[in-house]
C-alpha cells in the first residue's frame, strides 16, 4: 500500500481553493483515496487489487482522514471517479461515495477516468502532442478520449476498437496514458504513427480527482456513472456504510 504525506507531493497546495476534500477511486484495478486539506494534500492510500473493493475502500478512506488529522465532519466535498472502467469497481465507487454524500451531507463531484488519467500526466510531455487516454474494457475494446496539451478534452468518450485506433485517433504526434496504452502503442507504431507512453499513468491518481474536484462550482443533481457499454456481469452486494 502507498502512503505519502503532503511535502512528497509536487505543488502540493492548490493556490486559492481553500478546500477540504476526500476523494475515492475503484474505477480500474486499484483501489484508492486522498485527502486534501486546505488545498494541500495530507494523505494518500493506493492499493493495486482485481477484487476486494468494496471491503477495502472505506477503511481505506477511514485511515487516510485518521491520518490528515480530518474527521468528516471536517470535509467540504467529496469527489469520486465515475467512469468509464470495470462496472463493478464503479459500481463500488459510487455506492460508497453516494452513502457518504447522504450519511454527512457533503456535495459529491464526480470526475471521469479519462479525465483524471489525462490531467495526472506530465504537462511537458503533452507539448506538442494530442494526449489521449485509454482504458482497456475487458471486453475486446478501448475506451478513450483526446486531450489538449492543457489536458482539456477534444473529443467525447467512446469506445473502438483497438483494431481501428489509427483510423479514428487525430493526426499528428500522441501521447498515451492508461491502461491499455501499451498495447495501443504498439498498434500505433505498427502504422506508423509517432507515439509516446505517458509515465506512470495506468490507473488515476486519487489526489488529481480531488485536485479536479475542488476547481470546480458546487455540484448540482446526483452523480451517475459513465459505462459506455452496458454492463455484462451480476451486480455485487453494495459496502455497508458507517460513518464516525
Amino acid at each position: 500500500m502507498l502512503r505519502r504525506g503532503a511535502g512528497e507531493w509536487p505543488g502540493g497546495r492548490i493556490e486559492g481553493i481553500p478546500v477540504n476534500i476526500l476523494a475515492l477511486d475503484s474505477a480500474l484495478s486499484a483501489c484508492s483515496v486522498a485527502v486534501l486539506a486546505d488545498g494541500a494534500v495530507r494523505a494518500v492510500r493506493r492499493q493495486a487489487m482485481a477484487r476486494g473493493q468494496a471491503e477495502a475502500l472505506l477503511p481505506m478512506a477511514r485511515a487516510a482522514l485518521e491520518e490528515a488529522g480530518l474527521a468528516f465532519a471536517d470535509l467540504d466535498r467529496l469527489a469520486v471517479t465515475v467512469g468509464p472502467g470495470s462496472f463493478t469497481g464503479l459500481r463500488i465507487g459510487l455506492a460508497a461515495a453516494r452513502g457518504l454524500a447522504l450519511a454527512t451531507g457533503l456535495p459529491l463531484t464526480g470526475i471521469t477516468t479519462l479525465e483524471a488519467l489525462a490531467a495526472g500526466t506530465d504537462p511537458a510531455a503533452r507539448l506538442g502532442r494530442t494526449l489521449v487516454a485509454l482504458i482497456d474494457s475487458r471486453r475486446g475494446d478501448v475506451f478513450m478520449q483526446a486531450f489538449d496539451a492543457n489536458a482539456m478534452p477534444l473529443s467525447e468518450p467512446a469506445s473502438a476498437d483497438p483494431a481501428v485506433l489509427d483510423a479514428v485517433l487525430p493526426a499528428g504526434p500522441l501521447l498515451l496514458a492508461g491502461d491499455a496504452a501499451p498495447a495501443a502503442l504498439d498498434l500505433l507504431l505498427k502504422a506508423g504513427r509517432d507515439a509516446e507512453l505517458a509515465a506512470d499513468s495506468e490507473s488515476p491518481d486519487p489526489v488529481i480527482v480531488a485536485r479536479l474536484a475542488a476547481a470546480r462550482p458546487r455540484p448540482e443533481g446526483p452523480v451517475t456513472a459513465l459505462y459506455l457499454r452496458a454492463p455484462d456481469v451480476s451486480l455485487p452486494r453494495a459496502p455497508v456504510l458507517r460513518v464516525s
